[in-house]
């Protein structure tokens, strides 16, 4: 898929599927990942994790040409660090912490106007003026795989969302388990009623607004990752490079090691940290 894909896959009413990339992975996954048919996106961290500019360029680049679009998640809320990943060749950007209705508006003007900047862009945002109809007309040509995701993962971001997302332009929502825990005041406990409360009320929100939503669904059982997306989601996103090499790693050589020194196996768990991040 490219971003223009997922745009018209959610409209049309279809889930899409992808995976976190923290370390973009060796020059073969874009393609192994191709052939397993069953990726639509990656979602390319560039907030956690220490990729520079060239490095997110050739990743994006050679994702997207094995048909895969790759969505980056950008450091933090900023129009010129969203230009630079589309100008490196993401399909899409993520932006973390998302808070209020200028936000959005700020975000929307990097990604799905550029190249217009200045008061040209203020007054095409505030106003839907631009400087003239071949411009208007111009620019989702221009833009032609833009896809903005923003992040909700605080009680402030809950309560701005419709708000928010009554702007236009956001494609989809992608709340962070782990922050939006830790700013409920109930660090990772994610079967707290207050969580699923919170999550009820996201999900509830983007239905009635028509906007994708999903999580990074990075803790828990294969079966309660499954129940999330069957509550609502739509934009799945599944753990990552990080937590699929490390408990793979983890199951498979503490059963060899229990098996051939004696003893049952052990360590084994079902959640290394969120977002594979130390605890």
């Amino acid at each position: 898929m490219r971003g223009r894909d997922l745009k018209q896959a959610l409209l049309a009413g279809k889930r899409v599927y992808g995976i976190a990339v923290e370390g973009y992975g060796q020059p073969r996954w874009p393609r192994f990942f191709a052939g397993l048919g069953v990726i639509d996106f990656v979602f390319m961290d560039s907030e956690h994790s220490p990729n520079n500019r060239e490095t997110i360029a050739w990743a994006a680049q050679c994702y997207a040409a094995y048909g895969i679009a790759p969505l980056l998640r950008i450091p933090e809320i900023s129009p010129s660090q969203a230009a630079m990943g589309l100008d490196a060749g993401a399909h899409g950007i993520i932006v973390p912490y998302v808070e209020t209705r200028e936000q959005v508006k700020a975000m929307v003007g990097a990604v799905k106007y550029r190249p217009l900047k200045g008061k040209a862009l203020e007054t095409a945002l505030d106003t839907g003026v631009f400087p003239s109809d071949a411009t208007r007309d111009y620019l989702p040509g221009y833009n032609p795989d833009a896809f903005l995701v923003i992040m909700i993962e605080s009680p402030a971001g809950i309560a701005n969302l419709a708000d928010m997302l009554a702007f236009g332009g956001v494609d989809a929502v992608l709340v962070g388990p782990h922050d939006l825990s830790i700013s409920l005041g109930i660090p990772e406990q994610y079967d707290h009623p207050q969580f699923i409360a919170a999550l009820d009320g996201i999900i509830r929100t983007c239905q009635a607004h028509q906007t994708a939503v999903g999580m990074h669904l990075i803790f828990g059982t294969l079966e309660d990752r499954l129940a999330w997306v069957q509550r609502g989601f739509n934009f799945v996103s599944v753990r990552g490079d990080t937590l699929f090499i490390a408990q793979g790693a983890q199951h498979e050589l503490t059963t060899i090691r229990s098996a051939v020194e004696g003893g049952e196996p052990s360590g084994i768990t079902s959640d290394i940290g969120a977002a594979g991040h130390s605890r």
